[in-house]
């Protein structure tokens, strides 16, 4: 197939540093080209894949300076995929719903892959407007605040199988990777650690808006707790850092989408305490690959269990269900199903918007095993940004 990826400009695929939509369009997209098919990657200039590079733009937006206005060189993006729509047998967005007026026009089988949260209050008359653009989600909660929207899919993300791999654990300290927010409250595994009498190291970025959090919240547990914060750290460096930690605190206090961070350590062996949130239990198997739990007295308890877990177990889990092959194969069968209606007359739209009776795809899952879509997702939902929306 001859596959357009549309990857966000604010970071390079993958990313120079911190950036869980980047890194898998850049697993996505090379799986693609593994496997055999033509993939036109449409990213910043900076970007390194095996697929056909098209940059509009010279540098990921995030890290160049220089820019003032980052709507400009999104909307170059966008134009310059306009222009090429027909050369391709599908088109995946991963750009959120910015790309919506031009995929509903341009008449090609295209694909949206919803990276961030779905539960801001416009998004509701957002998607009676858009709801027969066809997306796929990252996993089955993070649907459910957004029922209206065209789900075709939920796919599970995946690393290339061999970026990481099983460490020891010897390192006898306890993991925290990502971004310092509230959300993923970094200082509930602070007390976590400390309480539990184990070591915390903490390798995570701090984005401007969360940077009072930082210093109110954080700051002042670091200097009472046996912490490391090392700050952001590089993708050849977390093989180090999950290895050798006994364990990974994933508290967080929203519902998170995905997590890429769970597989990560999943791939290197490394158990993960989680929080029930969001797609936790879709990731996750309690007792196999980690510990869901409810509370932080939970957690500290957990803690203590982490030596009866198997790593290679671990490891085995991330092979079987965790792959970008994997990933990759699951979304060819979206794209083939979208690709049997090429050139399709645009859809019919109500006037009070969303899709005709009998227009679109009936919902499929591709990656999920049975008893997710049973299982129940019990979260608060933190006011934080995901993905486009930080």
């Amino acid at each position: 197939m001859k596959i357009a990826q549309v990857a966000p400009l604010a970071e390079a695929v993958p990313p120079k540093l911190y950036g869980g939509t980047e890194r898998v369009v850049a697993y996505l997209t090379d799986a693609l080209v593994e496997l055999g098919h033509d993939v036109t990657l449409f990213a910043s200039g900076d970007s390194v894949t095996q697929a056909t590079l098209s940059a509009v733009w010279p540098r990921a937006l995030r890290l160049d300076p220089e820019v003032k206005d980052h709507f400009a060189p999104m909307y170059m993006q966008l134009e310059t995929v306009a222009r090429r729509a027909h050369e391709f047998d599908v088109i995946h967005s991963h750009i959120d719903y910015f790309g919506y007026p031009l995929l509903r026009r341009l008449g090609a089988p295209s694909i949206t892959t919803l990276h961030g949260r779905l539960d801001l209050p416009e998004l509701a008359a957002l998607y009676r407007l858009y709801g027969d653009i066809p997306v796929a989600s990252i996993s089955n909660s993070q649907r459910v605040p957004l029922p209206q929207a065209n789900f075709i899919a939920t796919v599970l993300h995946g690393l290339p199988k061999n970026l990481l791999s099983k460490g020891d654990g010897r390192g006898g300290y306890l993991a925290f990777l990502g971004r310092i927010s509230p959300e993923k409250a970094a200082d509930a595994a602070i007390r976590i650690a400390a309480r539990a009498g184990i070591p915390l190291k903490i390798a995570a970025k701090v984005d401007r808006v969360d940077q009072e959090y930082f210093k109110t919240t954080i700051q002042p547990l670091l200097s009472k707790s046996d912490v490391e914060f090392i700050g952001e750290i590089r993708e050849d460096q977390k093989q180090e850092f999950l290895g050798n930690a006994a364990g990974l605190l994933f508290p967080i206090a929203w519902r998170e989408p995905f997590g890429l961070v769970m597989i990560e350590a999943m791939a290197c062996g490394t158990p993960v305490i989680a929080f029930e949130n969001g797609s936790v239990p879709e990731v996750l198997e309690d007792e196999l690959t980690g510990f869901i739990v409810h509370n932080e007295d939970q957690a500290v308890e957990a803690v203590q269990r982490l030596g009866m877990l198997d790593r290679a177990r671990i490891r085995r889990e991330f092979e079987d269900r965790f792959t970008a092959q994997h990933m990759a194969q699951n979304y060819l069968k979206v794209y083939a199903r979208l690709s049997q209606g090429r050139r399709l007359p645009a859809v019919a739209i109500r006037a009070g918007g969303g899709r005709s009776p009998g227009s679109g795809a009936a919902a499929v899952r591709t990656c999920c095993r049975p008893s997710d879509a049973r299982r129940r997702c019990r979260s608060p939902l933190a006011d934080a940004v995901v993905g486009l929306r930080q």
